[in-house]
């Protein structure tokens, strides 16, 4: 019991990481066009953060997101020690990426880190990963690595052409004033959509762990189940995990994360108000669409490919390349190192214990 605790507490501190290393994600914008401050930003973003609790439940009426993740290995291989090694590899990736100013994708570092250990606990029982990783989970999350950013680019295109056209004869000043505040709307809207997609992870990671130890000790209302309706059943019987981990996001987003908000912000592209609400839109409805089809993205990619579409719309040379260059280096590595490190991690907990 008390190291499941230990595994509960750790995933509650790897989403308040989560949540300042994606804050720049939702707030970036924001405050690179200067309508609010960073405090105002930060403190704007937690609370959608939270609230997206209330969508996922009551008006979604499933955490989808949460349970993919919880089902991304297959149940044989996952123990508490698979879970512990998976976290430490993702908040390790998490701080590291976060120190260098770098976005990488916490959903993915999350992933790489789950599969990683389940593959290192696997060890010689097995042929091949086939039998570890539950593909028909993993895959999709695998092709949205690319397809998030791409998705954000093209939504965040149209948005921002059409509105050029609509307002092409408006008066520049008032213009500007009217989208100034519509970037309170559509990073609220991005924000809500970063609390439901990211916290679902958290809940996802200690659902197979609670559920593991539910059926380890012969809870015949686990037991009895079969592995389909689990995780539902978890987030019933242990309702304040679902609150405890948009609790803990929404907190980590008001601890802020300046050096990713100066690289989201300023050097992929000069965002104005007008581009920040077309980015941000853009980002909440590819949130909102990966939500509803149970499939983890990264927020990072998602806002990143959107601001990349906001600045094609100008000139392709307005987009820096070499910087988003360097992002994608970051996410193709992130599930192959986050791996490396959790299975490494595994094999120091079972030789010292």
């Amino acid at each position: 019991m008390t190291f499941l605790v230990i595994i509960i507490v750790l995933a509650l501190i790897f989403d308040y990481i989560n949540g300042f290393h994606d804050a720049a994600n939702s707030i970036a914008t924001i405050v690179s066009t200067k309508v609010l401050t960073p405090f105002q930003a930060v403190l704007w973003a937690a609370v959608f953060n939270f609230a997206a609790f209330f969508i996922s439940k009551y008006l979604i009426g499933e955490f989808k997101i949460g349970n993919t993740i919880a089902k991304s290995v297959h149940e044989n291989f996952i123990t508490l020690e698979v879970i512990f090694a998976g976290l430490i590899a993702a908040i390790t990736w998490n701080l590291l990426t976060w120190w260098f100013g770098i976005p990488s994708s916490s959903s993915h570092t999350l992933l790489g880190g789950f599969m990683g250990a389940a593959v290192a606990h696997a060890g010689g029982m097995v042929k091949n990963s086939e039998d570890v990783i539950n593909y028909a989970k993993v895959l999709p999350t695998f092709l949205f690595i690319f397809l998030a950013p791409v998705i954000g680019m093209i939504i965040a295109y149209i948005i921002t052409v059409i509105i050029l056209n609509i307002c092409r004869k408006a008066v520049p000043y008032k213009a500007e004033k009217w989208f100034r505040r519509l970037q309170l709307v559509s990073s609220a809207l991005f924000s809500l959509g970063h609390g439901g997609n990211d916290a679902q992870k958290v809940m996802g990671i200690i659902g197979a762990a609670v559920i593991f130890f539910e059926v380890q000790n012969g809870n015949t209302a686990y037991t009895t189940l079969d592995s389909a309706h689990r995780f539902s059943h978890f987030v019933e019987d242990y309702w304040w995990v679902p609150v405890a981990s948009f609790t803990a996001i929404a907190l980590g987003t008001l601890s802020g994360g300046w050096k990713i908000v100066k690289t989201m912000g300023t050097r992929i592209t000069k965002v104005t108000p007008l581009e920040g609400v077309s980015a941000e839109t853009a980002g909440a409805a590819t949130l909102y669409l990966t939500e509803a089809l149970g499939i983890p993205v990264s927020t990072t990619h998602t806002i990143t490919g959107a601001i990349i579409g906001v600045g094609a719309t100008k000139r392709l040379s307005a987009v820096r390349w070499g910087v988003t260059i360097n992002l994608l280096w970051a996410w193709i590595l992130t599930i192959p190192v986050s791996a490396i490190i959790a299975a490494i991690v595994y094999f120091i907990i079972k030789a010292i214990f």
